[in-house]
């Protein structure tokens, strides 16, 4: 190593290390080898997969294949075990060297943050679990104490008021009545109510899809250039639908991500995004040229939370949770048409 370069090799509190093709580390810095257990013979003496984390180990070998054709690795994150048995997580930015037939790479030790993510998704998910059940039993109980009400309101209404001499009594009775009838109105509309609160929650204006979609593709310049992505659009069908402007930005964000990150190998993404009337319903379509899924085993998982199905340990399984929410918390449907290696389209139907 050149000698400038040792004290900040040596010194560095992140992970440097420097592997040759076959899969061995040549050169490892004291943070590493602090880190994992191991002395740096160890290290030096066995295959950099030997210590790779089992169910990491499969998606590593497909990303160092891609170093040995010369594509840098960024923002790649795996775990690997410790000599005591400990799980690490680590963030990998990888460079290729052909003429040496070496690889220089950096990586950050990012368990905590990983173990703050699981926690937050868990947290979110009971939270989310517990609204629901919430919202279902206010629903219920709303729903179902109408019945008891209207069966009072009917024996009410059983009673001969001929046959009662008492005025005091028949006033009470009319009193018992109107509280009846009270009661099964506030019922009657709170239930109607909370069959609609979802879908009028959130203000909805005309939001136009160029518009939205430009902002969206701003945000992330970076990303999509770097991914060499390409979009195919057509708004001609519908210029603009009454949504929220959020929610659809979301959307799109969270599609075209996904998009991106879950690519096929040495392909480019391809994105294809139209809009249409069809039979006078609105609809946004959404399609990609990636991993895909197979539906058979996963479709009815594709929009619960915290479901990831391409092994990517950046995932959340949040995005298209949120995409589904959106859509049906303002009255629409959200459908996905999908082949393992041939893409993935998303149809949402706005409501009327």
């Amino acid at each position: 190593m050149n000698l400038q370069l040792a004290p900040f090799f040596n010194l560095s509190k992140d992970c440097l290390c420097i592997a040759n093709y076959e899969g061995y580390f040549v050169d490892i810095n004291p943070a590493l080898v602090s880190l994992l257990g191991y002395s740096e013979a160890e290290l030096k003496s066995r295959l950099i997969s030997e210590f790779i984390y089992e169910g990491d180990k499969e998606r590593t070998a497909e990303r160092r294949k891609r170093l040995k054709d010369n594509i840098a690795l960024v923002d790649f994150e795996n775990r690997y075990v410790c000599k005591s048995g400990e799980i690490v997580w680590l963030h990998w930015t990888s460079i290729p060297v052909p003429e040496e037939q070496l690889i220089y790479a950096i990586a950050k030790d990012i368990t905590h943050k990983k173990e703050l993510e699981n926690e937050r998704i868990s947290h979110l998910s009971k939270l989310t679990q517990s609204n629901e059940k919430l919202k279902q039993l206010n629903y219920t109980t709303s729903h179902d104490l109408r019945s008891p009400v209207n069966n009072l309101i009917s024996m009410i209404d059983l009673i001969d008021n001929g046959k009662i001499d008492d005025d005091d009594t028949k006033e009470i009775l009319n009193f018992i009545r109107l509280s009846a009838e009270g009661l099964k109105t506030s019922l009657d509309t709170y239930v109607d109510t909370f069959k609609q609160s979802d879908a009028h929650s959130e203000n909805l204006e005309e939001v136009f899809f160029k518009t939205t979609l430009e902002k969206v593709q701003s945000t992330i310049r970076t990303l999509i250039k770097k991914s060499g992505t390409k979009f195919h659009i057509d708004f001609s069908g519908l210029e603009s639908v009454a949504f929220n402007a959020a929610y659809l930005e979301s959307i799109c964000l969270n599609f075209i991500t996904n998009s991106i990150k879950y690519a096929q190998p040495k392909v480019s993404p391809v994105i294809s995004i139209s809009t249409a009337v069809r039979d006078g319903k609105k609809t946004f379509t959404f399609s990609d040229n990636g991993l895909g899924f197979d539906m058979e085993k996963v479709g009815h998982l594709i929009f619960n939370l915290n479901q990831r199905f391409h092994g990517n340990e950046d995932s959340k399984g949040v995005g298209l949770y949120l995409v589904y929410n959106h859509v049906v918390a303002l009255g629409g449907t959200i459908t996905v048409d999908s082949k393992v290696n041939q893409g993935t389209t998303f149809t949402i139907t706005f409501k009327d």
